[in-house]
């Protein structure tokens, strides 16, 4: 009977030993993703008030855990009954990806025209401002769920064939690392200020080198914050391409002499604009109905 219990034992290490390893490795795959997963999660929790960007943070962190506890067991699922059901979703969330990454760009090229308009508006009131802020962390739990999506396929993808077990813990694994890692990280970039105004106050020279790494951190912040939008957009019209590019196989061999990352942009980009403009028709087409 011990022999038994301690035979079980055995073969429980030697299983988590496994599972740490091919964690190691599907995290290694996914680093990819994680990157841009991060510029873009980053990108979307910025644009608040300093008292509110951690509560933002956390609301957006938990949505992600949330995509998560969806994914895993549906993603298990498809891979055993349904394979191809998994590609569609995938498709169609690069679709969103690149949909999204587009109108930001179409945005931003209005957005200079009514900059001083905006000068003169009056400040927000407190409800819009709360519905303003619901608004943008229901956009990135949504953002997340599909990136979420795609770091789990993908991790997914490095243990087929594995007993089932092995693959809930490590892609499990890699899920949750991969939630607390990014928004961590976010974390630490939208509290710059504080940090460096802490450095600064508890400097007893003034001059010093703490004194001027708090500096660096306060006069830096607002360049960081600028070109996580820059970076955060990109990084949705390439996740998009690359989704594209891997899952439909007549873009395997589309432009082979152009490096990669340029197809999955410039592949991104053309439907992500034919996704907005497809988006506007239907818009037209429904304010007509209406009429």
């Amino acid at each position: 009977m011990a022999s038994g219990f301690f035979a079980l034992l055995d073969d429980i290490g030697a299983l988590m030993d496994d599972v740490v390893v091919m964690s190691k490795i599907t995290t290694k795959k996914t680093a990819g993703i994680l990157g841009d997963d991060l510029a873009v999660n980053a990108e979307k929790a910025t644009g608040f008030v300093s008292s509110r960007e951690l509560p933002v943070l956390w609301a957006i962190t938990k949505g992600s855990f949330l995509n998560k506890l969806i994914i895993l067991p549906i993603a298990f699922l498809l891979s055993s009954f349904l394979p191809w059901a998994v590609t569609l979703i995938l498709v169609l969330g690069g679709v969103y990806l690149a949909y999204e990454g587009v109108e930001k760009i179409v945005h931003s090229f209005g957005k200079h025209k009514q900059e001083t308009k905006e000068i003169k508006m009056e400040p927000l009131a407190e409800e819009d401002v709360v519905a303003a802020e619901k608004k943008k962390i229901k956009s990135a739990i949504v953002t997340d769920f599909i990136l979420s999506v795609e770091i789990v396929i993908i991790a997914l993808g490095t243990v087929l064939g594995k007993p089932i077990l092995f693959q809930v813990l490590v892609v499990s694994i890699v899920a949750i690392l991969a939630t607390i890692g990014v928004y961590g990280i976010v974390a630490m970039i939208v509290r710059m200020d504080d940090l460096g105004f802490r450095l600064i106050k508890n400097s007893k020279n003034k001059n010093g080198f703490f004194a001027g790494i708090g500096h660096f951190l306060v006069r830096a912040l607002p360049w960081v914050i600028k070109s996580l939008s820059v970076i955060g957009t990109i990084a949705l019209i390439l996740v998009a391409g690359g989704i594209f590019t891997h899952n439909i196989a007549f873009l395997h061999h589309f432009m082979e002499m152009v490096p990669s990352f340029i197809k999955d942009f410039i592949i991104g980009l053309l439907v992500g604009f034919m996704a907005l403009l497809l988006f506007k028709l239907l818009g037209s087409i429904v304010k007509m109905i209406k009429k």
